[in-house]
């Protein structure tokens, strides 16, 4: 749903169980995760879907208007059936049929044509297969796809016009059961040119301890700062393009206890300033 400054309603789409990242395009369309509901996919192949019973979780991408239509709309598991990989899916691994095979948590709209990708793409991080697509909805086609030095990542961000950043939960599930994070959390770089992995300030990530287990945020600024979200923990960090810690911030309330942070954003271009401004004016008028 999307409210204005005074909490009146603009608009709400129910249409399906949206989650996890929301991003904006160029055109201000809104990009969504949702678990489609009823699933598209063959009862044969994943019996009747019922999330709230425990069914198979069919994960898709939303495009919604400014207003909140729904202007495109597609599952993942199509999208990997269609372009030869249904393995991911429906893998033998242990004779045990996986609920969750994707785990769709991010989508990054693709703003301006370059050599590698176009406007109108979407990067999509797929957690639990540890993947990270380039998708072309206008034809349905998967450009690239991306596995690497990365365990259940999240939050995509294009960093120039050939590369991306990733961020690396380092997460994994070894034999003495729970999710761990083995070492620290990463900010993975990709470069298209050079078709090379790098990490971004990690001795600084490893010096802070950051480690969350789920979720995540990382942005890196145009002057090289780094800004990243520790979900878990409750932590948001902005280091210096040198790898400095400028700041810290730990969501400790006054009864002592740290609650999470979730889907951290930092604003800090013009137009980013010029919204919360009016935000804050708007707010001020409010009938109370």
């Amino acid at each position: 749903r999307k409210i204005d400054a005074c909490s009146n309603l603009i608009f709400q789409n129910t249409h399906d169980q949206f989650h996890h990242s929301i991003e904006t395009d160029i055109e201000g369309n809104i990009w969504v995760p949702s678990s489609m509901d009823p699933s598209i996919l063959p009862k044969e192949k994943i019996g009747l879907y019922n999330k709230v019973d425990g069914g198979y979780i069919d994960d898709g991408i939303a495009k919604l208007s400014p207003d909140g239509k729904i202007l495109f709309e597609k599952s993942v598991s199509q999208i990997l059936i269609d372009n030869g990989l249904e393995y991911l899916l429906f893998a033998v691994g242990d004779l045990v049929f996986t609920l969750d095979p994707v785990h769709l948590n991010d989508i990054q709209p693709v703003d301006f044509d370059g050599e590698f990708w176009k406007q109108g793409d979407v990067f999509l991080s797929l957690r639990n297969q540890s993947m990270v697509l380039l998708y072309r909805p206008s034809t349905n086609k998967i450009i690239w796809k991306g596995t690497g030095p990365f365990f259940n990542q999240h939050d995509v961000n294009l960093v120039n016009d050939h590369k991306i950043s990733i961020f690396n939960n380092n997460t994994k599930v070894f034999a003495n059961g729970g999710a761990v994070v083995d070492g620290n959390n990463e900010v993975v770089i990709y470069d298209f040119k050079k078709d090379k992995y790098s990490t971004y300030l990690n001795e600084s990530l490893i010096k802070n301890d950051v480690r969350t287990i789920k979720q995540g945020r990382s942005k890196i600024l145009p002057n090289g700062d780094l800004f990243l979200e520790e979900t878990d923990y409750g932590r948001t960090l902005y280091f210096k393009s040198d790898g400095t810690l400028k700041w810290t911030y730990l969501n400790r309330a006054d009864n002592g206890k740290t609650y999470l942070v979730n889907w951290s954003r930092i604003l800090y271009t013009e137009d980013d300033l010029k919204i919360v401004n009016n935000f804050l004016k708007r707010k001020g008028q409010c009938n109370v």
